[in-house]
Protein backbone atom coordinates (compact mmCIF):
# COMPACT_ATOMS: atom_id res chain seq x y z
CA UNK A 1 0.00 0.00 0.00
CA UNK A 2 1.45 3.14 -1.14
CA UNK A 3 1.43 6.15 1.40
CA UNK A 4 0.21 9.81 0.35
CA UNK A 5 2.14 12.43 1.39
CA UNK A 6 1.05 14.24 4.14
CA UNK A 7 -0.31 17.40 1.76
CA UNK A 8 -1.87 15.18 -0.72
CA UNK A 9 -3.95 13.76 2.12
CA UNK A 10 -5.21 16.86 3.56
CA UNK A 11 -6.32 17.99 0.14
CA UNK A 12 -7.78 15.17 -0.75
CA UNK A 13 -9.93 15.41 2.70
CA UNK A 14 -10.59 18.76 2.05
CA UNK A 15 -12.17 18.52 -1.69
CA UNK A 16 -13.83 15.22 0.02
CA UNK A 17 -15.17 17.59 2.86
CA UNK A 18 -16.09 20.51 -0.09
CA UNK A 19 -17.75 18.09 -2.34
CA UNK A 20 -19.74 16.11 0.97
CA UNK A 21 -21.24 20.14 1.94
CA UNK A 22 -21.89 20.87 -1.21
CA UNK A 23 -24.19 18.11 -1.99
CA UNK A 24 -25.52 18.54 1.07
CA UNK A 25 -26.89 21.91 0.13
CA UNK A 26 -27.79 20.90 -3.38
CA UNK A 27 -30.35 18.03 -1.64
CA UNK A 28 -32.02 20.30 0.98
CA UNK A 29 -32.34 22.90 -1.69
CA UNK A 30 -33.89 20.25 -4.15
CA UNK A 31 -35.77 19.12 -1.00
CA UNK A 32 -37.53 22.24 0.16
CA UNK A 33 -38.22 23.07 -3.79
CA UNK A 34 -40.10 20.18 -3.75
CA UNK A 35 -42.16 20.98 -0.58
CA UNK A 36 -42.76 24.31 -2.23
CA UNK A 37 -44.14 22.72 -5.26
CA UNK A 38 -46.30 20.60 -2.82
CA UNK A 39 -47.77 23.67 -1.53
CA UNK A 40 -48.41 24.68 -4.84
CA UNK A 41 -49.92 22.20 -5.94
CA UNK A 42 -51.96 21.59 -2.66
CA UNK A 43 -53.37 25.29 -2.94
CA UNK A 44 -51.90 26.21 0.09
CA UNK A 45 -50.67 29.29 -1.28
CA UNK A 46 -53.91 30.54 -2.00
CA UNK A 47 -54.28 31.43 1.16
CA UNK A 48 -50.91 31.75 2.86
CA UNK A 49 -47.16 32.84 1.48
CA UNK A 50 -43.97 32.39 2.63
CA UNK A 51 -43.01 35.99 4.65
CA UNK A 52 -46.51 37.73 4.38
CA UNK A 53 -49.84 37.60 5.92
CA UNK A 54 -52.69 36.72 2.98
CA UNK A 55 -55.11 35.34 4.15
CA UNK A 56 -54.15 32.97 6.53
CA UNK A 57 -50.72 33.64 8.24
CA UNK A 58 -47.35 33.53 6.89
CA UNK A 59 -45.06 30.24 7.21
CA UNK A 60 -42.78 32.10 8.68
CA UNK A 61 -45.09 32.92 11.40
CA UNK A 62 -46.48 29.66 11.85
CA UNK A 63 -42.19 28.61 11.83
CA UNK A 64 -41.58 31.45 14.76
CA UNK A 65 -44.85 30.58 16.72
CA UNK A 66 -44.00 26.58 17.14
CA UNK A 67 -40.25 26.66 16.66
CA UNK A 68 -39.69 26.01 20.80
CA UNK A 69 -42.83 22.93 20.51
CA UNK A 70 -41.23 19.32 20.03
CA UNK A 71 -44.36 17.93 18.80
CA UNK A 72 -45.12 21.00 16.08
CA UNK A 73 -44.87 18.87 12.93
CA UNK A 74 -47.56 16.17 14.27
CA UNK A 75 -49.61 18.91 15.78
CA UNK A 76 -49.58 21.01 12.58
CA UNK A 77 -50.25 18.47 10.06
CA UNK A 78 -53.21 17.67 11.75
CA UNK A 79 -54.29 20.96 11.71
CA UNK A 80 -53.50 21.16 8.01
CA UNK A 81 -55.99 18.13 7.35
CA UNK A 82 -58.56 19.11 9.92
CA UNK A 83 -58.45 22.85 9.21
CA UNK A 84 -59.50 24.71 12.49
CA UNK A 85 -60.08 27.99 13.80
CA UNK A 86 -59.22 30.37 16.67
CA UNK A 87 -55.32 30.02 16.26
CA UNK A 88 -54.77 32.45 13.97
CA UNK A 89 -57.82 34.69 14.71
CA UNK A 90 -61.60 34.12 13.31
CA UNK A 91 -61.57 33.02 9.81
CA UNK A 92 -61.09 28.88 9.73
CA UNK A 93 -59.10 27.18 7.47
CA UNK A 94 -60.98 24.25 5.62
CA UNK A 95 -60.14 20.74 6.52
CA UNK A 96 -57.42 19.27 3.85
CA UNK A 97 -58.39 16.01 3.24
CA UNK A 98 -57.23 15.24 0.14
CA UNK A 99 -53.70 15.47 1.31
CA UNK A 100 -52.35 12.35 2.69
CA UNK A 101 -50.88 12.41 6.77
CA UNK A 102 -47.34 11.94 4.70
CA UNK A 103 -47.57 15.13 2.27
CA UNK A 104 -49.30 16.99 5.13
CA UNK A 105 -46.63 16.15 7.43
CA UNK A 106 -44.40 16.74 4.74
CA UNK A 107 -45.53 20.23 4.14
CA UNK A 108 -45.59 20.61 8.21
CA UNK A 109 -41.79 20.05 8.52
CA UNK A 110 -40.78 22.41 5.46
CA UNK A 111 -43.54 25.28 7.11
CA UNK A 112 -41.59 24.67 10.07
CA UNK A 113 -38.30 25.20 8.45
CA UNK A 114 -39.38 28.31 6.87
CA UNK A 115 -36.90 31.58 8.07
Amino acid sequence: MTRLPHTSTAKLITFCAVKTIVLMAVFASASSHANEALARKSDCLGCHAIATKVVGPAFKEVAAKYADQHDAADMLSQSIRSGGVGKWGELPMPAQLKLSQADAKKLATWILKVK
